[in-house]
């Protein structure tokens, strides 16, 4: 018998982020993400699926009033069922008629669903969760909103390369000493290139650091490249990736690394920025002794996805593809 517990964000908190047989969540983060209700349910007094419900800040969808389904955990199949099928009724009684999931508050944070798994490892910083959960969410009357792919380049062998970036335009690492000065800079520009991305909402600068402090010590500031305008020197694109810390974990030597976010200024799109900022990125790898390159996490409608296929197309391969769910209760 499966059992209800609706709860304040802050209440019952070490109840909530523990869930057997998943990664837990971090408090001082589901805190952050400040979700306006918790649901839990309980089978035999132990918990057996949980999320989280936004209302109150998410962006619309198809110009409907939209609420989020995001920090999901369900042991089983049932209990997955039972919590969204209440997650869309309370969702309704707060006037939402579509509802996306999962979505942990905003895509600055964890959102979608492996649906794809392929036959390559877990990368660092990658979404993990039970092979189940995509069909919790199809029971539960969900369908696709957006799917997202990683692809795999294998031969990082300097080949394709541009060899000069657009006029008027420079470009550096980044500076590992001025560390804070520099996320300002990609915060800034962070917000002004993806906001016309799907279901794009603001962050704050201070919940911007709190996503890149973690990792600072596992940078190499050679992997983050800035392109910079020669005259004034505002940043007029990066690229940020990382390696693949999970290849050392699992015993073996670090071969691979992670390009996970590429911005350009408005002002630089349709001038090639883009394309050599990922081929550039991938060169520096390649002579850092690096052998494969991860493309991360790309909208299947994003410039990122196509500017790889344009210039990899004959290295790359699919790795994972990703769902983000939607379910429209506007005639409910």
């Amino acid at each position: 018998m499966l059992e209800l517990k609706i709860t304040l964000p802050g209440e019952d908190l070490e109840i909530f982020c523990s869930l057997n047989g998943t990664s837990p969540l971090n408090p001082d983060a589901c805190v952050e993400q400040n979700a306006d209700l918790h649901l839990i349910s309980f089978e035999k007094g132990k918990i057996a699926a949980r999320c989280s419900l936004w209302w109150n800040s998410p962006p619309l969808h198809e110009g409907k009033p939209t609420g989020l389904v995001g920090h999901y955990a369900a042991a089983n199949p049932e209990a997955g069922l039972f919590l969204l099928e209440h997650a869309c009724r309370e969702l309704r009684n707060r006037g939402c008629q579509i509802i996306i999931g999962p979505m942990d508050g905003s895509t600055w944070h964890s959102y979608r669903l492996i649906t794809e798994k392929g036959t390559e490892p877990q990368f660092f910083l990658e979404i993990d969760h039970p092979a189940d959960w995509p069909e919790h969410f199809f029971k539960a009357g969900f369908s696709s909103a957006a799917t997202y792919y990683s692809t795999l380049n294998r031969n990082l062998s300097g080949e394709n390369q541009i060899s000069d970036p657009p006029q008027g335009i420079r470009i550096r690492p980044l500076f590992f000493e001025k560390f804070q000065e520099e996320l300002k800079k990609i915060y800034t520009l962070s917000i002004e290139s993806f906001k016309e991305n799907f279901l794009y909402s603001p962050i704050s600068q201070e919940n911007f650091f709190s996503l890149y402090l973690p990792v600072k010590n596992m940078l190499n500031p050679d992997l983050i490249l800035f392109a910079e305008e020669e005259n004034g020197g505002k940043l007029a694109g990066f690229i940020f990736a990382i390696p693949d810390f999970f290849e050392k974990k699992r015993g073996g030597k670090i071969k691979t690394v992670i390009l996970k976010s590429t911005a350009v200024h408005p002002n630089w799109r349709g001038k090639g920025l883009g394309n050599f900022l990922l081929a550039a990125c991938q060169d520096v790898g390649f002579k850092l002794g690096y052998t494969r390159a991860i493309h991360a996490y790309m909208h299947e409608k994003n410039r990122s996805l196509k500017i790889s296929a344009r210039l990899f197309g004959s290295n790359l391969e699919p790795l994972r593809r990703y769902t983000l769910f939607a379910k429209d209760i506007s005639h409910l």
